[in-house]
This record gives C-alpha cells, sequence and structure tokens, in this order.
C-alpha cells in the first residue's frame, strides 16, 4: 500500500510580526527620504511659490490615489491644487491646465504609457514640471524640469510587487512639500481655519468672540456688594462664577464654587465679594482661538474664562467648558 507522508509547510511569522516587518520596512524608507532631501527640493519648492497658477498633481494607478491626497494637503494650506487624471488629461482636461500652472507627476518606474500626453502638454507649453519617481534616469526624470528621486528601498511586500514603501514615501514627500510651502508663507491657524470651517478642527479654530457669552449673560457683581446678594446671582447665570468689578468697570477677580468652600464660615453672606474674590483671574482675549482658551482652562484646571481686551479692562464675555462641549472639541 502507497504511504502518503505528509508535508511539513515552513513556519510562517505571526500576524503581528508581519505587520511590524512591514511598517519597519517603510520607516526606513521614510528616514532614507529624510536623509536624501537637498537642492532638488528647495528648487521645488521655491518653483511651487512662485508660480501665479495652480498646482496640478496627477499619477497612474495607486500614485494616483497618492497624488489625489497631495493634491488635497497643498489645497488646504493655502496652495490651490487639483488632482488631474492622466487618462482624462489625454481626453479634454487638458485644458484645465494653463502656461501659469505647474505639474507634479508621480511614477516610482518613471515609464508610465499612460502619463505621455500629460508630460507632453507641459514640455509643449513649456508648464514646470516636477517629477517624483524612483527611477533617476527615466523618461520622466530625463524630461522634468525638476525631478525628486526616491531612494531605493525595498517594497514592503514580501514578494517586492505591492506599492507600499513606494507609495508612503510619495505621500511623505507630499506632506514635506505641503509643510516646507506653509513655513515659507508663514501660513498661520488663521489662514488654516479659512480652508478648515466643519467639524472638529474647523471649531477648535474658531475665536472667542464667536463663541463667548456678553451682555446681560455675563455674571457681573461690584466689589461692594455683600456675598448674599452675590450669590443669588451667581445662580442665576448658572456659570459656577462671578466675576467681580471695581469702581472703573474693570474686572479685579473671580469668586467661584472653590472660592466659597475656602471661605466657608457663619459669616460668609455678610462678606463682601472683595474679601472672597480670587484677585487677577486667568483671562483671554476676544480674538483668542477656542483652541488656545481649552489649552487654558486644562492648564488653569478651571470652568470658566473671562473675556477681556486689554489688563486692566471691563469684561466683555465669558466663555465656559460646556460651550466647548457643546462644539465638540473636549
Amino acid at each position: 500500500m502507497l504511504k502518503v507522508v505528509a508535508r511539513k509547510s515552513a513556519p510562517q511569522a505571526s500576524i503581528l510580526e508581519t505587520a511590524r516587518a512591514a511598517l519597519l520596512t517603510e520607516s526606513t524608507g521614510v528616514q532614507a527620504l529624510a536623509n536624501a532631501l537637498g537642492a532638488p527640493f528647495e528648487a521645488a519648492v521655491q518653483a511651487i511659490e512662485s508660480i501665479p497658477g495652480r498646482v496640478i498633481v496627477s499619477g497612474m494607478g495607486k500614485s494616483a490615489h497618492v497624488a489625489r491626497k497631495i493634491a488635497a494637503t497643498l489645497a488646504s494650506t493655502g496652495q490651490p491644487a487639483y488632482f488631474v487624471h492622466p487618462s482624462e488629461a489625454s481626453h479634454g482636461d487638458l485644458g484645465m491646465i494653463t502656461p501659469q500652472d505647474l505639474v507634479i507627476i508621480l511614477s516610482y518606474s518613471g515609464e508610465t504609457q499612460e502619463l505621455g500626453g500629460l508630460i507632453t502638454y507641459t514640455r509643449r507649453f513649456n508648464i514646470p514640471l516636477i517629477a517624483i519617481t524612483g527611477n533617476g534616469t527615466g523618461t520622466l526624470a530625463t524630461v522634468a524640469t525638476i525631478t525628486l528621486e526616491l531612494p531605493k528601498i525595498p517594497e514592503a511586500c514580501p514578494m517586492g510587487l505591492a506599492p507600499t514603501t513606494s507609495t508612503t514615501m510619495m505621500m511623505a514627500l507630499g506632506d514635506a512639500l505641503a509643510i516646507a510651502l506653509l513655513s515659507q508663507r508663514g501660513f498661520s491657524a488663521t489662514d488654516f481655519q479659512v480652508f478648515h470651517p466643519g467639524g472638529n478642527l474647523g471649531s477648535s479654530l474658531t475665536r472667542v468672540k464667536d463663541r463667548m457669552h456678553t451682555g446681560k449673560k455675563i455674571p457681573l457683581v461690584p466689589e461692594s456688594m455683600h456675598m448674599g446678594e452675590a450669590l443669588v446671582e451667581m445662580s442665576a447665570k448658572g456659570f459656577g462664577c462671578i466675576g467681580v468689578i471695581n469702581e472703573q468697570g474693570n474686572l479685579a477677580g473671580i469668586i467661584t464654587d472653590g472660592d466659597l468652600r475656602r471661605h466657608m464660615s457663619p459669616d460668609l453672606l455678610s462678606q463682601k465679594t472683595w474679601e472672597v474674590m480670587t484677585h487677577r483671574p486667568a483671562t483671554v482675549n476676544p480674538d483668542t482661538l477656542m483652541a488656545q482658551a481649552l489649552a487654558l482652562l486644562n492648564k488653569k484646571a478651571i470652568t470658566s474664562l473671562f473675556v477681556v481686551e486689554g489688563d486692566p479692562a471691563p469684561p466683555c464675555g465669558i466663555i465656559h467648558i460646556h460651550d466647548f462641549l457643546r462644539m465638540g472639541i473636549l
């Protein structure tokens, strides 16, 4: 009788071992990319900074997905940019590109056939072309105005076929271009908020003056008021605190639940507010970003901030921790 002997398969790496190896390979690629940056990268940033038009980013296959992300990142950080698919470009979308623009083309091989029409168009009309490629001697690199060559790092795919390390480096390089441009132009958080009005990010970049409570909603009492009356105001306004103003109307102090506990005594209600208040409370300016106001609340371990313009100055508003909760940015 024929005896069948089962073959022992080679031991396979664990799921976590495989995943960690992939991440380490890709991180090696990013590190090598950082070390390789030089004059061509600086030239690319300067070229983008100097154009009067927009940046058009293109690529085929996986590079197309990366190109879309790079275009989106550039646009969100102040550089007008959009993605053009090379196949669509050859069927009419070339008309979207003007001589005032700059084109970035991603192709690891540098020989992608579908890019031919787009490359020819940039050369015909002398449109600046930045190549991001792994082939420094390929067709794309040869004809480009500026070539950003990726280091020769193996793909994380065990067969070396699926674009992994190469696309990670492309995306990282796109981020580096966007951040370098952002820094060169002095792009601020205020500018960023203009392009991100929605979601948690947009909310956190809203200014205090857009969210603060004003007018009769501000809990304020004079320094000379007895605590019995002040507590009525404190309860009515519902902020868990009251601001104390001096004869000039400027903010002199604040009384919180903590101050009440620290001064708890039989004669508390007959004391004057100036005797109980915390002097020189933390405040913010109306133009302070909500994200910065939240950071101050966390640092001071408090729940409210009075808003003033100057020091000393009358309070023009108040912001409470619940305002951040309603905005969904805690």
